[in-house]
């Protein structure tokens, strides 16, 4: 009978322990927690209130997407090119599961950034969208200024090491995917073309959801 009640017990505990390791809040990065490479200067000593800055761009659809079109919305950004044959690919089809994972979910959202919005136009992205499996409700895959975009990879999302002034030349290529919450924090970076990292953002959405 005892070796039964220290069995139940330790299950209990066992269980207890791995939920509270489960719904362990996710962390709020501030540019202080990051490689000093991935941040640009005038931000490397901020330790706190870090915020995604506001953006103006343009979807599929040929519709204006702001930071308005998120409010209150969880969601996860990348930054890739319609034509790219590489690892783009790979994280559409992750941002696919993702997309799929949370259909019904009114307050999951995605959000693509072309990093060669001169090609990328809304007809070209279209295309892709439609080709992917994008459905607009949830996803926008957008377009827009070069340098705005690559501004915000910089300085709003930290999601490439290289420097550059986003001009003609400058050119981003990441796998990095960016969990943001519904206050514009930035609460995780993982690797869009690996299937352990796609099953952990996953986990991780569902604990910030529970968080609200």
């Amino acid at each position: 009978m005892q070796i039964k009640i220290l069995v139940v017990i330790f299950v209990f505990v066992l269980i207890t322990s791995c939920n509270q390791k489960q719904n362990k809040p996710l962390p709020i990065y501030n540019p202080s927690n990051f490689n000093p490479a991935l941040v640009d200067k005038s931000l490397q000593n901020k330790t706190e209130n870090h915020t995604v800055s506001d953006f103006s761009l343009i979807n599929q659809n040929g519709d204006t997407i702001t930071q308005d079109t998120y409010k209150d919305k969880i969601y996860v950004t990348d930054f890739f090119f319609a034509s790219c044959t590489t690892i783009c690919p790979i994280m559409t089809n992750n941002m696919v599961e993702i997309q799929n994972q949370f259909l019904n979910d009114n307050d999951i959202m995605l959000l693509s950034l072309s990093v060669t919005p001169d090609i990328d136009s809304p007809a070209v992205l279209r295309d892709y969208a439609l080709t992917k499996g994008v459905i607009d409700s949830k996803w926008n895959i957008t377009t827009g200024n070069k340098k705005h975009i690559y501004d915000l990879a910089r300085k709003s999302y930290f999601a490439v090491v290289e420097k550059g002034d986003g001009g003609l030349q400058d050119f981003i290529h990441t796998p990095n995917f960016i969990l943001v919450d519904k206050e514009n924090q930035i609460r995780g970076i993982y690797d869009g073309t690996d299937n352990d990292d796609i099953e952990q953002i996953i986990a991780d959405i569902k604990n910030l959801k529970s968080s609200y």
